[in-house]
């Protein structure tokens, strides 16, 4: 037996004790340590959700569109150049909800090139009306961009007032055949209910500052007086209209350079209120061509010298909230609102091709 082989083995081997430890071995951490690592990971945490909450509420501070959607209508889907389709419904009583934040979506976008404006209104009140025309023609002339009118199911009185924005573009209103158009005219609705208030025995007992300050009040008849300050009021807005019309009608800005409008012939006055088939409007020069949207579309694509078959088509959509869910928040769902009804009762001009008022819708889409 060799024993000194084997007692120089031992002697070879490493003591336990210096076999440096593995990291399992390791000690833990003392508490207080663990302590400041969940502290700091949850301050990393609350500041990060402070920081995104910030930069979100900045988005949404300067965020004039309010979140539109802007969603595919036709074309080509991967088309970097765009023609946007901006959408006037229903009854227009302010100008600054979602046809303004469509106009705002399109001006602080490059990659529109061409804009259809897609109208199916019966028209409004004289302010809103006026304030989407100036915007529409505030972008095509701020953009250097192509303006087309698509009108509708009916496009008339402020409908047709915002058609005007096309200024002296050639070949740019477009009507489709079963479209109603025209009703150039203003109206200030007032209803005397002094008769029925009689029979029941119901008086106005308001008190004011002025007689005239209950000039349209339901309660009393209008005297021929007070009849005349309205008239004078709507007088001036008439004349606004047919302005606006000469400056989107050339042909007949250049054969009624006085206060009329008449048609090229000069035989028919078109401001009378009266309404007008696409085909009678295209004779008396209130639109250009009759065809769809997607001739609209055409032209819009041929204005700004585009290839139709890589240029992307779109469109926008209200965000989606609970209101829109439950049609709390929109405006064609037809349900009568307070609003409404108060402005039943309130003194405004309307560019609307209807004698009663706005009961139905509050805001245009």
């Amino acid at each position: 037996m060799n024993t000194t082989s084997g007692t120089s083995a031992a002697a070879d081997a490493p003591h336990p004790a210096t076999v440096p430890p593995g990291p399992w071995l390791w000690p833990p951490p003392p508490r207080r340590s663990r302590l400041l690592t969940w502290i700091g990971w949850i301050g990393f945490l609350v500041c990060g959700t402070l920081l995104l909450s910030q930069q979100s509420a900045r988005r949404d501070y300067l965020d004039v569109t309010r979140g539109i959607r802007e969603r595919f209508h036709s074309g080509a889907t991967t088309g970097q150049d765009k023609v946007a389709v901006i959408s006037v419904r229903g009854i227009i009583m302010e100008g600054d909800g979602f046809v303004k934040r469509q106009i705002d979506r399109v001006r602080q976008d490059p990659r529109v090139k061409a804009v259809v404006v897609r109208i199916d209104t019966p028209g409004g009140t004289v302010t809103g009306s006026d304030y989407i025309y100036h915007h529409l023609k505030k972008l095509r002339e701020e953009r250097n961009i192509p303006l087309v009118m698509s009108m509708g199911s009916i496009a008339a009185s402020g409908g047709y007032y915002i058609a005007m924005a096309v200024g002296d573009q050639e070949k740019s209103i477009f009507a489709e055949q079963t479209t109603t158009t025209g009703s150039i005219g203003v109206i200030v609705p007032h209803y005397d209910l002094s008769g029925l208030l009689a029979r029941y025995d119901v008086r106005d007992d308001s008190v004011s500052s002025h007689p005239r300050k209950q000039l349209l009040s339901m309660t009393r008849t209008m005297s021929e007086e007070d009849r005349a300050l309205i008239q004078a009021y709507v007088d001036e807005s008439f004349r606004h209209f047919k302005d606006i019309v000469k400056a989107g009608r050339p042909q007949l800005r250049q054969t009624n350079p006085d206060d009329s409008l008449l048609d090229p012939t000069q035989e028919r006055d078109l401001a009378t209120g009266e309404i007008f088939t696409a085909s009678q409007a295209r004779t008396f020069g209130l639109i250009d061509e009759i065809g769809f949207i997607e001739d609209a579309i055409e032209r819009a694509v041929e204005l700004a010298g585009l290839d139709r078959r890589t240029v992307r088509v779109v469109q926008y959509q209200r965000p989606l909230s609970l209101g829109n869910l439950v049609g709390m928040a929109d405006a064609s769902s037809g349900d009568v609102s307070l609003e409404a009804l108060w402005e039943l009762s309130t003194p405004r001009a309307y560019y609307l091709a209807t004698t009663w008022p706005p009961l139905i819708s509050s805001r245009p889409e």
